[in-house]
């Protein structure tokens, strides 16, 4: 029987066949890539401006400061990916499945995702202002802070997780699934609407809510 109302989020299946090795020496900003694996590669400082990736995989890859503005993923897989700083603002990710990641500042603000999911990963600070979230899943993960302001979700689950701190300051939810996860703080709880939390959450909040309602309790 359906725990409520609330529509999980559609992740489709990822398969990638027949897929050419790349050392991602030749690699270059605005370029357009396909059927390709990168495993092992050191792609830290590059310039992939604009880069598009479609049917790749990605293993042990190491991103740090690697710039990916604009860049865009599309039926991508990735596994342990390396970077103290992740930075990607304005990129779209579309059904994209990202395994056991240490990321340290993920900047992915102005962002689309659409079908991703983000399993067993560790994220020190996790950039989404602005962006659009659209089907994602984020199971088994540690982030010490997610920041989700002024962003559009829809249908997202964070399943199993531990979040140090949740902005959802002007955020518009809808259908977000909260009730598996643990959260240390969080901020912004009028963007709170559209989410879904249980009746242990429920009380781990109350005294929040009462201040930001300017409700006495005595």
């Amino acid at each position: 029987m359906a725990r409520t109302g609330t529509r999980g989020p559609s992740i489709d299946a990822l398969t990638l066949d027949d897929l050419s090795d790349n050392d991602g020496s030749e690699l270059r900003n605005g370029d357009s890539v396909e059927a390709q694996l990168f495993s092992g590669c050191d792609l830290s400082g590059r310039d992939l401006t604009g880069a598009s990736f479609t049917e790749c995989e990605f293993t042990g890859v190491t991103f740090t400061e690697t710039k990916l503005r604009g860049a865009t993923f599309s039926e991508c897989l990735a596994t342990d990916l390396h970077a103290p700083v992740f930075s990607a603002p304005r990129s779209t990710w579309r059904d994209v499945r990202i395994d056991h990641a240490r990321l340290g500042s993920v900047e992915a603000y102005d962002a689309q995702l659409r079908g991703v999911h983000i399993d067993g990963s560790k994220l020190d600070f996790v950039n989404l202002r602005n962006s659009t979230l659209t089907d994602v899943l984020i199971s088994n993960c540690i982030i010490d802070e997610l920041d989700l302001g002024s962003a559009t979700v829809q249908r997202l689950e964070l399943q199993n997780c531990r979040i140090g701190t949740l902005d959802v300051t002007g955020a518009k939810l809808k259908d977000v699934d909260l009730r598996s996860s643990d959260f240390g703080a969080i901020h912004g709880l009028e963007g709170l609407r559209g989410a879904t939390i249980d009746d242990a959450q429920l009380s781990l909040l109350a005294p929040l809510l009462a201040a930001h309602l300017g409700i006495r309790v005595e």
